[in-house]
C-alpha cells in the first residue's frame, strides 16, 4: 500500500459515493487506474465496505449507551459472544483488556428499551454482569484518521 492507496481510502471515507474520475483528479491518476486500485483494496479486505452516515435520532433510535460486559469464570467465550450478535440493538463490540470483557455500543429508542436490552444481556449464559454508561449527546463518531493518507 502506497501513499495514494492512502489517500484513496482517506478520500472514500470521506465521500464513499465520489466517482472514479472525481478520485482520479484529486489523486492525479487516471479514471481506469483509480478503479484498479480501488478494486485491489476491496479484495484485499482493506477497504470492506461503504455504509451511509444516518441520524439515529430520525431513525427512533435515539438512546446510545456503552455496556460493559464482565463474563463469569467458567463463561464460553463464543456463546456469549453469539448471543451478543443476535442482538440487533448491539451497534460494536469489543474485546477488553481489564475487568469487562467487552465494551458494547448499543442504540435503543427509548430507556425503557435499554433496560429491557441489559436485562436481556445479563440473562445470557457467561454474563456475570454488565456495566452501563448512557450517552448525553453525540459529539462526533467514526472520524476517519487525520492525515493517514494527506
Amino acid at each position: 500500500m502506497d501513499s495514494i492507496d492512502l489517500r484513496l481510502i482517506d478520500l472514500l471515507r470521506d465521500n464513499a459515493r465520489s466517482s472514479y474520475a472525481e478520485l482520479a483528479r484529486k489523486v492525479g491518476l487516471s479514471a481506469p487506474a483509480v478503479h484498479e486500485r480501488v478494486g485491489k483494496l476491496e479484495a484485499a479486505g482493506t477497504i470492506r465496505g461503504y455504509r451511509a452516515d444516518v441520524d439515529h435520532e430520525a431513525l427512533g433510535l435515539g438512546v446510545t449507551a456503552l455496556i460493559g460486559i464482565i463474563e463469569d469464570s467458567g463463561a464460553d467465550t463464543d456463546d456469549v459472544l453469539a448471543a451478543v450478535r443476535n442482538m440487533p440493538e448491539v451497534e460494536s463490540c469489543y474485546f477488553m483488556a481489564g475487568v469487562e470483557s467487552y465494551q458494547l455500543t448499543v442504540r435503543v429508542g427509548t430507556i425503557a428499551e435499554l433496560e429491557q436490552l441489559i436485562v436481556r444481556i445479563n440473562r445470557t449464559p457467561g454474563v456475570a454482569s454488565t456495566r452501563t454508561a448512557i450517552a448525553l449527546s453525540t459529539k462526533w463518531e467514526n472520524r476517519p484518521q487525520p492525515g493517514a493518507g494527506s
